[in-house]
């Protein structure tokens, strides 16, 4: 069974799909964090992988991005709709806000973030990262639904599993930059490495520390980033959903071509 769409979000998105079926994959970078989960949503297949696993066992440094990202490839899937929680490092960008990623800062340590680990070796751009065909059906379909979304944000995405110290979440708000998270790299560059469309969008969990220091309220917990996000689920659920609807059949974008000129020869 081939899909075209791939959702990598929480467990809680496997409810998207109607009776689906679940098929197990072996990778040549080992599993997935999960049995892929497919089924059919407004005429298209899609395929759904929890990026934690069902029991949320991966935490953000141990996720097996490269297995998931090749068995989504590997099903057939073309697009890839990302949904991620994030803090926000703005005033502006609120508790339950939604935002379109465009741009990310890699602050982690990771290893295998690429599938190029020589002698085949690749410079995949990622001046812009993220799809614009799918980023701009995700903010026009958000804004139709009334949700409050922002067309575009800076992720800075960082090792993990501990937050931010204040200081770094100060750094991180006086540069510009607009979200964080653990999870959004190497996710994003593998996807571009496939020539896979990618779209990710952050549901604002949180005010950082660096933001939280100013206004004098209590630093984030993992049960408030909980509480948050499943608050607001079945908005992320609507969104998708409606996208899928919304996403035309052709790719009318470049990250098709991705690797053209990316090999060293």
């Amino acid at each position: 069974m081939k899909a075209v769409i791939g959702i990598i979000g929480g467990s809680g998105f496997y409810k998207l799909l109607k009776n689906p079926k679940e098929v197990s994959l072996k990778t040549p970078f080992g599993l997935p964090s999960e049995k892929v989960a497919l089924g059919e949503i407004s005429g298209k297949m899609v395929a759904f992988l929890p990026r934690h696993g069902a029991k949320h066992q991966f935490p953000p440094h141990k996720i097996p991005y490269k297995a998931n990202l090749w068995a989504l490839k590997e099903l057939g899937v073309e697009r890839i709709i990302s949904l991620t929680a994030c803090g926000s490092l703005q005033k502006n960008i609120k508790r339950g806000d939604f935002v379109v990623l465009d741009q990310f800062v890699d602050r982690t340590r990771r290893e295998g973030a690429t599938f190029y680990e020589g002698p085949e070796t690749v410079h995949i751009s990622t001046a812009y990262p993220y799809c614009p065909e799918l980023s701009g059906v995700a903010y026009k379909v958000g804004r139709h639904l009334k949700i409050k979304i922002h067309p575009r944000g800076t992720l800075v995405v960082i090792e993990g599993p501990r937050f931010s110290t204040r200081a770094e979440s100060e750094w991180f708000t006086k540069m510009g930059w607009d979200v964080i998270n653990m999870t959004g790299y190497p996710e994003v560059a593998l996807a571009r490495e496939l020539e896979l469309c990618y779209c990710s969008i952050a549901l604002v969990t949180d005010y950082d520390v660096g933001v939280v220091s100013k206004e004098k309220i209590k630093p984030v917990t993992t049960e408030e980033i909980l509480k948050v996000f499943g608050e607001n689920i079945e908005k992320a659920k609507t969104l998708v959903l409606a996208m899928i609807k919304e996403i035309p059949k052709d790719r009318n974008c470049l990250c098709q071509s991705a690797l053209t000129g990316a090999r060293v020869n």
